[in-house]
């Protein structure tokens, strides 16, 4: 992807640089302490920018080409391989997780569908899969706990968001179909990663990406979704060996966005086909319909605003929709806009309507619902600096 001037893409350059500004003065704030952002259209970037501390407490300055955790947006990765796959003809929305996973099927989970699992609608616990911290990133321990689990709701009935058991599954079946001759790590990075040449991306802390690792500080402390303690964890949790397909890759903006810009077109870039435009329609239209997402359950009393709002979930990727309530993508976002978030710091949305990327990568995370308010509002300052 190309640099341009932000006049030539259709943006107001002085309005663009509100988006800056908002960073900076959040910065400044201490509301958290960097960012990487990334805005492009029609396949140009208009601002890549590196903002504030990749680590306040060293003084470490934020560069262009720091390497975030991407906790959630991981599942987006993951969800690539699994419509690859149905693609190729080798498993369907419909196929039982069971037919691929045998020991999967006991304790009510026989009726279980590739398409529960990437709508977060099959009824599995959204807590954490019960393996001791150590064997986190063990995908066979992940996958042997799980399939000891019974369910919380019947599959197909409620949408409740699954952390990290659904695409651990999900990568576990791309893994048996491949005849389990590669690791999850290596499909993805053959299959997705090398074809869109993005070369700062792995599932793990491969080797060459250590030295410029941001590390998970959460400066908002207050209580919430996700404990900061256990999101800090994930600083240890995620190593060289580790393979957490629901939240564990690394990457940069620029990668992101490569990732992001080849959803945009289609499931194409630069030459590199990785899905049909059919299946990425599919993949970002709405299938849970109205029903809320039982994640922000616990912000309903917690704060103002947070009303129940449908989850607006396609297949794993999150979408804008239509309604005022919050959503990372901004009120001005086009209904069709879809992307993901990641714990607390990282966000990236692709507004098909307005041929529009955004990628923004933050350091010092924030409590989940702020997070999200500030998603929202850095996003519709992007979409306000589009006029024509």
């Amino acid at each position: 992807m190309r640099p341009a001037s932000p006049g030539d893409l259709g943006f107001d350059a002085e309005r663009l640089k509100r988006v800056s500004a908002a960073i900076d003065a959040d910065i400044a704030r201490e509301s958290y302490d960097g960012a990487v952002a990334l805005v492009a259209r029609r396949g140009a970037i208009a601002l890549h920018e590196a903002f504030g501390f990749a680590n306040r407490d060293a003084a470490r300055p934020a560069h262009c080409d720091d390497v975030f955790c991407l906790f959630s947006i991981t599942k987006t990765l993951t969800a690539v391989t699994v419509l690859a796959r149905i693609e190729r003809g080798e498993l369907a929305l419909t196929t039982p997780v069971a037919d691929v996973i045998p020991e999967f099927g006991n304790r009510g989970k026989q009726r279980i569908t590739i398409f529960h699992l990437l709508t977060h609608t099959s009824g599995l616990t959204a807590a954490m899969p019960p393996v001791p911290p150590e064997l986190m990133g063990n995908l066979d321990a992940t996958i042997a706990a799980i399939c000891e689990q019974g369910l919380d709701a019947r599959p197909g009935t409620v949408c409740n968001y699954s952390a990290l058991s659904a695409h651990a599954l999900l990568a576990e079946v791309v893994r048996r179909l491949d005849g389990r001759e590669r690791r999850f790590r290596d499909i993805l990075a053959d299959e997705v990663l090398r074809p869109l040449n993005m070369s700062d991306t792995w599932l793990g802390v491969r080797t060459d990406l250590a030295a410029r690792r941001v590390p998970i500080v959460l400066r908002d402390r207050s209580p919430g979704l996700f404990p900061a303690e256990a999101l800090e964890g994930f600083n240890d949790l995620i190593e060289h060996d580790a393979e957490v397909p629901g939240g564990g890759a690394l990457s940069t903006a620029a990668d992101l966005a490569r990732f992001a810009e080849m959803l945009r077109r289609g499931g194409e870039l630069d030459g590199a086909r990785i899905l049909a435009p059919a299946t990425v329609r599919l993949a970002t239209t709405n299938h849970t319909g109205l029903r809320p997402n039982l994640l922000w359950s616990y912000a309903r009393e917690m704060r103002p605003g947070w009303d129940d709002f449908p989850a607006y979930i396609g297949l794993t990727f999150w979408l804008r929709g239509e309604g005022v309530f919050p959503t990372p993508f901004g009120s001005l976002a086009s209904p069709g806009t879809f992307g993901h978030c990641g714990a607390s710091t990282t966000a990236y949305w692709v507004d098909p309507a307005r041929e529009l990327v955004f990628v923004l990568l933050t350091a010092g995370g924030l409590e989940e619902t702020r997070s999200m308010e500030r998603f929202q509002r850095l996003s519709d300052l992007v979409h306000t600096a589009v006029v024509d």
